[in-house]
């Protein structure tokens, strides 16, 4: 089949997610005037190496956030957020935090995930995550579409749980692998690997 997006696909369910797949997810923590947020978002990657810097999308409102989300607004508030990496025992807790709570609430607190202060900002992270990255806001890119954007930021810390380093390598898969979004309500934990040379 061939569709345009604008005209529609016809089928059930947008299938744009599940082929853009499988993607990983930045659990991303803000703190703002009113208060701490944890939220899953899988528009999430690492996009440079020197210096680290990651970027993750937010594509949508809350009413009580006129025209974005409420990571996205602390963000601009105060130029610092961390993205925890959580592993695939962690789902229910990632899920929970997704909800639509009202702006001020807490979902470390509503999920009752153990928080942590950051190191070199002042921000909470997840203290069960398998790694979280301390960042600083370098730039909020406004999207095409209504509620779409793009936020990156430097890694200027980085803390890593000492049971996913095995054999000096970052490695979550005794505590559930990797997790990751699929298309639909679908997710992956991700526990097989392998490797494959690059060719000179």
């Amino acid at each position: 089949m061939f569709y345009r997006p604008e005209a529609g696909h016809g089928l059930p369910h947008n299938p744009f997610n599940a082929i853009v797949a499988p993607r990983p997810i930045g659990w991303i923590s803000t703190r703002g005037a009113q208060g701490d947020n944890l939220a899953p978002y899988s528009f999430f990657n690492a996009v440079a190496y020197v210096p680290p810097q990651v970027m993750f999308a937010s594509t949508s409102a809350k009413p009580d956030r006129p025209g974005t989300k409420d990571s996205v607004a602390q963000i601009a508030e105060t130029g610092v957020f961390c993205v925890n990496i959580a592993t695939g025992d962690m789902r229910d807790q990632v899920n929970a935090s997704s909800a639509a709570l009202p702006a001020g609430t807490s979902e470390f607190e509503a999920a009752g995930i153990a928080a942590a202060p950051c190191q070199g900002i002042d921000c909470a992270r997840v203290v069960d995550a398998a790694a979280s990255l301390e960042c600083r806001m370098t730039r909020i890119l406004p999207l095409a579409g209504r509620a779409n954007f793009a936020v990156f930021g430097v890694v200027t810390g980085v803390h890593i749980r000492d049971d996913c380093l095995i054999g000096g390598r970052f490695d979550p898969r005794p505590a559930g692998g990797w997790i990751a979004r699929l298309g639909y309500m679908d997710y992956a934990a991700v526990h097989d690997l392998f490797e494959m040379e690059r060719p000179a």
